[in-house]
């Protein structure tokens, strides 16, 4: 608690926040501008439509604010060279521990916020039927799971790499691979990591090409992906934690 206490001190003024909430407000204004001027009908699939449509924005542009943050977390050690200094006084492990958690205490603010609006939004815009608690729960839980291990692949990546140039460019590849993975069937985004915005769905679409109406629905939520995406956090958090104990400084 004391080396995250110290990581958000050494965040102090280096506006960590600005990149997330500029992002989020472009997002934000992104989305619900979709929405709009809804009919009735629309308003009756509000909460099903906006639960369709925020994975398909994260999807796009939450691996660069997951990029970002992970840059700004870790380019204060490589400016200041102090990762030898701080290796004197707490363990490489620790220090990477910590910067983990404060990446995440980052982009959780991000997600939690973002819900947020989307909640207030339906219920100021009159979407029909009660809140749905349920789905909207599983919506932050897959988001943040999603985010947890791209924030985490962009923080390795950053500390072992001190041109953050490097992370920076594959947080815009995941943004382009998360956003063309959704055009491909499900287990082709089950490959990637970015593309599991799209696989831990709570809502899905059906558009009739004889009609040309589409229509919003909840659909069962993925639990065996959500398990997989566990793993893989678990891993890529030990192979990253390795990594970095053992590189040189």
């Amino acid at each position: 608690m004391k080396a995250l206490a110290l990581e958000f001190y050494k965040c102090h003024r280096r506006w960590v926040w600005l990149a997330p909430l500029v992002m989020l407000a472009v997002q934000l204004a992104w989305g619900l501008w979709s929405f709009r001027n809804m009919s009735e009908a629309e308003l009756q699939e509000g909460w099903c439509n906006i639960l369709y449509t925020f994975p398909l924005l994260n999807a796009m542009m939450t691996p660069i604010v997951a990029a970002i943050v992970a840059s700004r977390i870790a380019d204060i050690e490589h400016k200041g060279q102090t990762l030898k200094l701080l290796e004197t006084v707490q363990t490489a492990g620790s220090l990477f521990c910590a910067k983990f958690l404060c990446s995440v205490c980052y982009m959780a603010a991000y997600l939690l916020l973002q819900t947020a609006v989307m909640v207030i939004f339906g219920v100021r815009h009159g979407f029909v039927g009660p809140l749905p608690t349920v789905e909207i729960a599983l919506y932050f839980v897959a988001v943040l799971l999603v985010t947890t291990v791209l924030v985490l692949f962009q923080l390795i990546l950053s500390l072992l790499i001190s041109n953050q140039m490097i992370g920076m460019i594959f947080g815009l590849i995941g943004s382009f691979a998360g956003l063309f993975s959704l055009f491909f069937p499900t287990a082709v985004q089950k490959c990637i990591p970015w593309g599991y915005y799209g696989v831990l769905h709570v809502a899905a679409m059906d558009w009739n090409e004889q009609t040309r109406v589409t229509h919003y629905y909840f659909t069962s939520f993925d639990i065996q992906s959500l398990c997989v995406a566990v793993v893989f956090l678990v891993v890529l958090y030990c192979i990253g934690r390795r990594l970095f104990v053992r590189k040189e400084v």
